[in-house]
């Protein structure tokens, strides 16, 4: 376990953000050679792409469908399609730079501020061809969830994936420890491709609670599912990590709440780290932005890794 893990689940009861998907990433490259092999392969095309040795040829936008998997015990985690639809309005926000607080971003980083040209929709049709609502809900007996995927699958208390090739799965449902979200990086299995989030961090209104009631768990951890990175590089708060971002400031750890800027560590000042980038840990109020490099990451995923679902996208 890092030192950031045991500081942020330490401080999990005073409302700091816990993501679990370097967790994830570490349990799998350790367990799964296949993996790892796939990672290597989709960051060495990240790097060139956030470098412009290689550029997307993509036009326009993507418009991507998703299927919500709530998990519930109790009617309270069994949330209502309003809230569902306002994290997906937030999505379609925060990934056009469309987002009414992106104006809070500091003038001297408001020239990188991108449009990942990526939208999100909920799907029209199911893997069966049959129209859908694009959201399951299922029942269960377990009273949480933790970052063994178990939620990913009818036989241990959860929901099976849909095809991973033709949607994004989201899982809603109760975490446990303090955990807002985790995600799988591009690389894993198609059965457990895509990301959970807890309920109470779901959205903008029902049962999602401050300060992570702006939707911004889901965009962070659709971040990861696009490649990105944690913006201080998960270097244990030292400063000789990275998120493979050139143009995001070296930090020494994750920035909690709502930070005044700047905020100077591993001597990046004046300007001091970038917290209010959506890939690092402030509250949902204080992030609101990407940058052009973090979406040179993502085009590279949307061409290569997702590349399946993109071409699938159009039709549900």
């Amino acid at each position: 376990m890092s030192n950031a893990d045991s500081f942020l689940r330490a401080t999990s009861a005073e409302y700091s953000r816990w993501c679990g998907a370097m967790e994830v990433h570490r349990r799998l490259l350790d367990r799964n050679p296949e993996y790892a092999a796939n990672r290597a392969t989709i960051e060495n095309t990240a790097f060139a792409y956030e470098r412009a040795q290689q550029t997307t040829a993509r036009q326009g936008v993507i418009d991507i469908p998703v299927v919500v998997h709530v998990v519930y015990n109790t009617p309270e985690q069994d949330i209502g399609d309003a809230q569902i639809q306002s994290q997906i309005e937030v999505l379609n926000q925060d990934y056009r730079a469309a987002n009414p607080d992106v104006t809070r971003v500091p003038d001297v980083w408001r020239d990188l501020v991108s449009d990942a040209r990526v939208e999100f929709h909920l799907a029209r049709t199911d893997s069966l061809g049959r129209p859908t609502d694009g959201v399951t809900r299922t029942q269960t007996s377990h009273r949480d969830f933790d970052t063994d995927d178990m939620v990913k699958f009818s036989l241990s208390g959860g929901m099976d994936a849909w095809p991973a090739n033709t949607y994004v799965n989201i899982w809603v449902c109760q975490l446990r420890r303090g955990l807002l979200g985790y995600a799988q990086f591009p690389g894993g299995a198609a059965s457990t491709d895509g990301v959970v989030i807890t309920h109470t961090g779901f959205g903008t209104t029902g049962t999602a609670t401050a300060p992570f009631n702006g939707g911004r768990t889901a965009t962070h951890e659709i971040g990861h599912w696009l490649n990105l990175r944690h913006i201080w590089g998960d270097d244990d708060e030292g400063c000789s990590g990275s998120d493979f971002v050139a143009d995001t400031p070296n930090q020494a750890g994750p920035n909690l709440g709502s930070p005044a800027f700047p905020r100077v560590t591993c001597g990046n000042g004046p300007d001091g780290d970038m917290f209010m980038d959506f890939m690092d840990y402030t509250d949902d109020a204080a992030m609101f932005m990407f940058t052009k490099g973090q979406t040179a990451r993502m085009d590279a995923a949307l061409d290569h890794a997702r590349l399946p679902l993109t071409r699938q996208a159009v039709l549900v």
